[in-house]
Formats: C-alpha cells, structure tokens, sequence
C-alpha cells in the first residue's frame, strides 16, 4: 500500500514541485508585508497627537480637493491617538492598467432608474492617503499595486498572470497537488514501530550526506505538515468553490455567498440632505468605543446607508462587526455581527488571516514564516532523494546485467 502512496507523492511532487517551492518563497517574503511598509515608512502610518481631530466631512474634503478627479471610496479610523487616517481614494488608471484583482463590472439599474456601469462588487480604491486627523495635511499617498510586494503577491496568487487566467489555474492545481503531496508524506512517514518512530522525529547531524537530505526531507516534513495542510486547506477554500462549500458542510452551516449578503437601503426622503460622516459616527454611540479600528463606506446613491466595519479590541483580524446607519435618519438600518454568524461564516471570515498567518498577530506570523521557510527545503531535498534512489536503481541494473554476461564468457 505504501508503494502506492510513495508513487502518488512522487509523481504530484514532479509535476508541481517548482510551483510550490515559487509559492512557499512568495509566501514567506508576504507574511510580514504590514510590518515592512510600516518599518520603511513611519512618517505614513504615524503622527504626533494633538488635542482635538477634525471632523471626518472635513478631513474628506480636503483629500479630495488635494488628489484631484479622485472619488472617496472608504476611511479608517484608528483609535491610536498616534495612528495616521486612512483614506481609500479610486483615481482614474490609465486604459490597459487594470489590475489583476480588480473586480468585474456590469450594467444595472440606478436609482433613478438609469442603467451605471457598477463594480459586480464594492469598488476598490487604487489609492491611499495618509492624513494627519488633527491638520487635515495628506502626510503620504500609496499606491499598493504598484509596489514590489504586490508583484509578489500577484506572482504568489496567479503567476502574474490575473484572476481566472492560466497562471491562476496552475497556482490552484499545485495548491491542491500541495495537500495530496503532504497527506500522502504523512501517510508514507508513519512508522512500523517504536524504534522508527524515534528515528524519524530527530536529524542526524553527523550521517553521511544521503542521511542529512533523508533525514532533512522526512523529519522536518513531519513537524511541519499539520501547519503546512491548515495554509493549504484554507488556501484552496479562497480558490474553489466546493472547497468552500466543504468548509460549510463540515460545519453544518448554510453557504452564504459574498453575493448574497445585501445591505439595507436608506429610506429616501426628498430635499432632506444626507448626514455628516461624524453624524453616523455618533450614531453608533457605544458600539464603536474602544475599538481598535473602524471603517466607513460612504453611501453611494441616494438609497445607499452608511456601512461601519469595526474592530475590537483584541479580536481576529477581519472579525469585524458590521452596522448600515441609515443617511437620512442616522438611525440604525440593520446590523452583522461576528459573534451572531454561523460557525462556517465565522471561520470563513478569517480565512485570509488563517492562510497569511496574521491570525493572532506577530507570533502566529512569526510561526507562518519559519513553516513556509523550512517547506522550501522539500523541493529541494526531494528531487535530490529522487536522483539518488534512481542512481541506485541504474546501478543495480548495470551490476545484474554484468553477472549475467560473465557465466556466458566463461561457457
């Protein structure tokens, strides 16, 4: 049975053993991106603080009379004193500059009843301004898609090639061929008796060269192959749809698509003007006090609400809350919380932390770095085993093809 195995392991091994090892090194340089940028540029994210913040409608203003044709799409506030607010900005890209992720878009009806050209989804900002809350003064703008680490990401994503194109197929399959190869690695490490198993849980350092490379492959793919299915599994359920839906059923949860999930509408009211970002700020009373965060997507169309995505304090990245305040009335319009969600949408809500590792913060990170790191090691050590056995194999065929021919000399 193990032969069987042994060959299922190989041959998933040749066929995505490059893709792998590209994804397990892109992986690596992307776990830590938050606190490179914010090692590199600290004037960006942080500020010194003062007394009293502008309000928010006047902070939004003055962005966008700084980025001209630039159109507000979201703001973060940070409840550091010290923490600069992040405003998502969608600038005009030139044609042909679309992004790889960026989401499609089709006709619907307005609210007036004429047909826009919409994102399917939430439109994304392209740009960020870092604004001083207590001067108003954009102390930085950064734009990720056009930094390395995107690239990465990109590459680590579809092979720079887009969503849906072959380089995303290829990155999806080798995910896949990635878990058969570690349960497969599990399944042919799993030892006989005591005495391997001691053997297989520790290196030997002083072994001759085949042993080091057995020994690196075996033993550190052992410790590290629970971690290595958790980054694999949750990877392929932001891939595929029956992942996803696996992810539900496992949790007897019913499958709510990103999709599905409609916001309320504001109740319409003629010649009555919108209220102020700081008026839905307040609003919200105590729902947002001592968060860690929390962000505002102002509404888009004169039937649209307020949409408040906040973070706790000590809560899992992205497990965040979601409030509509209703812009006429700044009444509450409806409520999401994280706590009120089914288990599968709960876990799939922080899936990304899960497969980047950011999860529980740096030392969940710190752990992510060191499995992705050590798993660049498999590749590597694998082919080597593999030449090796199929040295042995040619060699052997040489020496029995050798007494074969001595019998008959010697007739």
């Amino acid at each position: 049975m193990k032969a069987f195995f042994r060959t299922i392991h190989l041959y998933l091994s040749l066929a995505a053993g490059v893709v792998i090892f590209c994804s397990c090194l892109t992986g690596t340089m992307l776990v830590f991106e938050k606190e490179i940028q914010q090692a590199l540029h600290p004037q960006r994210y942080f500020i010194k603080a003062q007394d009293k913040r502008l309000p928010l409608a006047v902070l939004t203003e003055g962005v966008l009379k700084q980025v001209p044709k630039s159109k507000l799409a979201t703001v973060m506030v940070y409840d550091d004193p010290e923490r600069s607010v992040e405003v998502g900005l969608i600038v005009p890209e030139k044609k042909g500059k679309k992004p790889a992720d960026a989401p499609k878009t089709e006709k619907h009806a307005g609210v007036h009843g004429k047909k826009d050209a919409k994102p399917k989804d939430v439109e994304r900002s392209n740009l960020t301004a870092f604004v001083n809350p207590y001067t108003g003064q954009i102390v930085d703008q950064f734009n990720r898609r056009q930094t390395f680490l995107y690239s990465v990401e990109m590459f680590h994503r579809y092979l720079l090639g887009g969503k849906n194109s072959v380089g995303d197929w290829v990155i999806s399959i080798s995910t896949l061929f990635f878990l058969g190869i570690l349960i497969t690695g599990v399944i042919l490490w799993w030892p006989k008796t005591k005495a391997i198993m001691k053997q297989r849980l520790k290196i030997k350092w002083d072994g001759s060269g085949k042993r080091l490379t057995h020994d690196l492959h075996i033993v550190t793919g052992f410790y590290t192959s629970i971690f290595l299915i958790i980054i694999c599994a949750s990877g392929l359920v932001m891939t595929f749809k029956w992942a996803n839906n696996t992810l539900f059923f496992l949790t007897n949860s019913k499958v709510v698509a990103k999709e599905d999930i409609k916001a309320p509408l504001s109740v319409y009211q003629p010649g009555v003007a919108a209220i102020s970002p700081d008026a839905a700020v307040s609003a919200l009373g105590n729902k947002i006090t001592g968060a860690e965060n929390y962000t505002i997507r102002y509404p888009r169309d004169t039937a649209a609400v307020y949409t408040f995505n906040v973070l706790k304090k000590g809560s899992v990245e992205l497990a965040t809350d979601t409030y509509y305040i209703d812009q006429y009335t700044g009444k509450l319009a409806g409520s999401a919380l994280y706590a009120d969600k089914s288990l599968g949408q709960r876990i799939r809500g922080v899936i990304k932390p899960i497969h980047t590792g950011s999860i529980y913060g740096w030392p969940t990170q710190v752990l992510a770095f060191l499995i992705t790191l050590v798993s660049l090691i498999f590749p590597v050590t694998g082919v080597m085993m593999w030449l090796n056995r199929t040295g042995k194999k040619k060699d052997k065929a040489v020496r029995s093809r050798g007494k074969a021919v001595v019998p008959a000399e010697a007739v």
